[in-house]
């Protein structure tokens, strides 16, 4: 069976790996780890060095490209791409509540704390050692990626050439509530944006949460549509095109029948794509994780959010959504993760998560680093981004408003080449 194929202007390589789960244990269980090669359609492409891309999540797989477009046009120019599907995520060994049912939830959890970014980069250590042995690696991550990339400095700088970040400087010096606490203002922010620009946007939702108070309402998905899952469409409020979306599906939540108003099939269908926990299950369980450092989370969003009474609805208040934070609701609401709510749990308890940085290797880091900082990032708080990056020697920051946190979706092949561009002046220097 032939692991290539071609796409629009590239030529595709499929690998797969079979690596560690327990890297301080290698001899013990293995995992599959996969990862896409592109390559442009050009005779010396083969022979060009790897950038190998982290996607965002955590728990979501790299992405399926369609032809040579966006960043990875630019990237293809310079660099065969490696797009690695994170363990858990993609064709990589499978996590879910089938793939876990064998387990019981302190097994599950004990399972699952080798999912975070530390073991992502040892797994990109060990694809390096077999398809690049002799040649330093570029590294671009987005969003959490980001945070990957700045684990990679940490832990094996001298296996890269250079590292790119868009929207994924992490908080190294900061604890989970620390994180949320600039979270739900961000998302306050946005709530304000999106209601002034779209004026009847609140009569809407407002109306939506109190049918949904009065009568049951369930999703294509067998779901009960509640408040807390309507509230959490916010996390759509800090991508690019992401209010329009949110907009339109609100517009058409009702329709009128000689019976009376009712919930529009569509929207009932529609609401179950937006939020996407049942299908990324890794990211509801590992996302409050990828903030701590030998502490637990303990749920740190719903604490902050408990300080915050405006987002607790009340029909007599202003409608508030809330963004990219999970609640122990979610593993009691979500099919999915009903299963796996002890899991998630004991994982909000763990309090030995080990260091993900290394502040003395970051402050003397010889790799050249650029980063595309969005000042009005909902998800990666800019403040905390800016104080991570003064601990950072050979980093350059492009500061921009121009861009949502999706920027490298929406503009990629612009972001891309601003930020080889400042690597390659930083390397002058």
């Amino acid at each position: 069976m032939s692991n290539e194929y071609a796409l629009a202007g590239m030529t595709v390589i499929k690998h797969h790996f079979t690596l560690p789960l327990d890297y301080q244990k290698p001899k013990s269980n293995t995992i599959t780890v996969f990862a896409r090669e592109l390559r442009a359609n050009e005779p010396e492409a083969e022979h060009r060095p790897f950038l190998v891309y982290f996607q965002g999540g955590p728990g979501f797989a790299a992405q399926r490209p369609i032809d040579n477009s966006g960043w990875i046009k630019r990237a293809l120019k310079e660099f065969r791409v490696l797009l690695l599907d994170q363990r858990g995520t993609g064709l990589s060994s499978a996590i879910n509540y089938v793939a876990l049912a064998h387990l019981s939830p302190r097994q599950q959890a004990d399972y699952l704390a080798h999912f975070r970014a530390d073991n992502i980069i040892n797994d990109a250590s060990a694809i390096k050692a077999i398809l690049s042995p002799k040649e330093k690696w570029s590294i671009l991550g987005q969003s959490f990626g980001g945070f990957c990339v700045f684990r990679y400095l940490s832990s094996a700088p001298n296996e890269l050439k250079q590292a790119f970040i868009t929207g994924g400087i992490p908080p190294i010096l900061a604890n989970p509530k620390e994180v949320y606490q600039h979270t739900f203002a961000r998302v306050k922010a946005k709530n304000e944006q999106f209601f002034n620009r779209f004026p009847d946007a609140l009569h809407l939702v407002s109306q939506l949460a109190e049918h949904i108070t009065r009568h049951p309402v369930i999703l294509s998905s067998g779901e009960k549509l509640s408040i807390e899952m309507l509230q959490s469409l916010g996390i759509h409020l800090g991508m690019q095109e992401g209010p329009e979306n949110l907009y339109y599906l609100l517009e058409q939540a009702f329709i009128e029948t000689p019976a009376g108003r009712q919930i529009n099939p569509w929207f009932l269908s529609q609401f179950t794509q937006y939020l996407d926990y049942n299908d990324q299950p890794l990211f509801a369980l590992l996302h409050e994780s990828i903030y701590c450092q030998q502490h637990a989370s303990n749920w740190a969003a719903e604490q902050v959010r408990q300080d915050k009474p405006e987002f607790a609805y009340q029909s007599d208040q202003p409608f508030l959504f809330t963004g990219e934070m999970i609640f122990p609701w979610f593993f009691e609401q979500f099919n999915n993760l009903m299963p796996l709510k002890g899991c998630a749990d004991l994982l909000a308890a763990k309090s030995d998560w080990p260091a993900l940085y290394d502040l003395d290797v970051l402050q003397n880091n010889q790799v050249p680093i650029s980063a595309a900082i969005y000042s009005e990032d909902m998800y990666v708080d800019m403040t905390l981004s800016l104080t991570s990056v003064s601990k950072v020697a050979n980093l350059t920051y492009w500061l921009t408003s121009e861009y949502e946190h999706n920027g490298i979706k929406m503009a990629g092949e612009i972001i891309l080449d601003k930020l080889i561009a400042l690597n390659k002046g930083n390397q002058l220097r």
